[in-house]
């Protein structure tokens, strides 16, 4: 997966010092159209403590918090499942300004809040995270950012930068263990994805934090370990007959075609009419936006991605 937009070569990633930690990731997940892109990390620890983390935000996104839960409760949002719950917030997110590489700030890993620029999967994370807030009947904005930790850090815990989810496969992996999410990529008709991920020691010269030699040797050691996982996805040539069991507010990830990538682009499954679309933050976009094609012919008309995985959101908050 990849959090960045923008040209391989030029989106590049801060990194900070890393914590020693034994499995690290860094991945990438283009958010959008023909091109892949950059941003790297991960860490590991079984345990979700609450935790008292540093966080980079502007007023202005605490104040669309208030405004969204605020909607959400007066149309009742709690009540519907989890996942027209996202593609409902989702919505009202449409015509957003998209900005590459909002999580690549200077300085060490903190979390970043920002409602008001959004990428491919901050949308997506930040989607879920007010809809779980929302169900869980504590819609505060502390209760938000402790969400965003726990679904954009491996296990809940934020360690530094190696512990951000960044292969996206692996997002949708360690989510469902979290019980974030559930994976029913094979349940529709997956079939197997045996291409290793590889893509970030690929590329080193993409990434400022493999200036690090314990960087790059840790993110060695969890993409071979990712390489090794099973993993499912639908085919683009099968998307078309199996629309009708993906659900609104699913999560979708395009799969890549670039050597040692997992998935190119993320998004929220929504159904206009009798058609299954993508809601997302496309690099080619500018904003977010609802795909004008269905799903299906959407990606047969871009070359980098060539499927998808779904991850249907939790109905249980805990």
């Amino acid at each position: 997966m990849v959090r960045a937009g923008g040209t391989l070569p030029t989106e590049r990633n801060r990194l900070t010092s890393a914590p020693p930690a034994a499995l690290l990731v860094l991945a990438i997940v283009s958010c959008g159209g023909e091109q892949a892109n950059p941003s790297p990390e991960r860490s590991g620890s079984t345990a979700e403590p609450q935790q008292a983390v540093q966080v980079t935000m502007q007023p202005e996104d605490s104040v669309i918090f208030a405004e969204r839960m605020a909607w959400a409760q007066e149309q009742r949002l709690d009540t519907l499942p989890m996942g027209e719950t996202v593609a409902a917030l989702g919505r009202t997110f449409v015509g957003a300004p998209y900005t590459p590489a909002t999580l690549e700030l200077e300085g060490p890993e903190r979390l970043i809040v920002n409602l008001r620029e959004l990428d491919c999967v901050t949308f997506v994370e930040n989607m879920l995270a007010l809809a779980r807030v929302l169900h869980a009947g504590t819609p505060d904005f502390d209760s938000f950012k402790h969400e965003l930790v726990r679904i954009r850090y491996r296990d809940g815990v934020l360690t530094g930068y190696p512990s951000r989810l960044h292969y996206f496969s692996e997002w949708i992996a360690n989510n469902e263990e979290k019980g974030i999410v559930d994976d029913v990529t094979a349940e529709l008709g997956g079939v197997p994805d045996t291409g290793d991920i590889s893509f970030m020691t690929r590329h080193v010269e993409a990434y400022r934090q493999f200036s690090d030699t314990a960087v790059a040797a840790a993110i060695g050691v969890i993409e071979l370990e990712l390489s090794g996982r099973e993993r499912f996805y639908i085919p683009e040539n099968a998307i078309a007959g199996v629309a009708g069991g993906i659900r609104d507010g699913d999560i979708i990830a395009a799969t890549s075609t670039l050597d040692g990538l997992d998935v190119a682009h993320t998004g929220i499954a929504l159904r206009v009419g009798d058609e299954l679309h993508l809601m997302h933050a496309p690099l080619v976009g500018s904003h977010v936006q609802i795909s004008e094609r269905p799903l299906a012919e959407r990606l047969q008309g871009i070359e980098a991605q060539d499927g998808i995985m779904v991850a249907r959101p939790s109905g249980v908050v805990r």
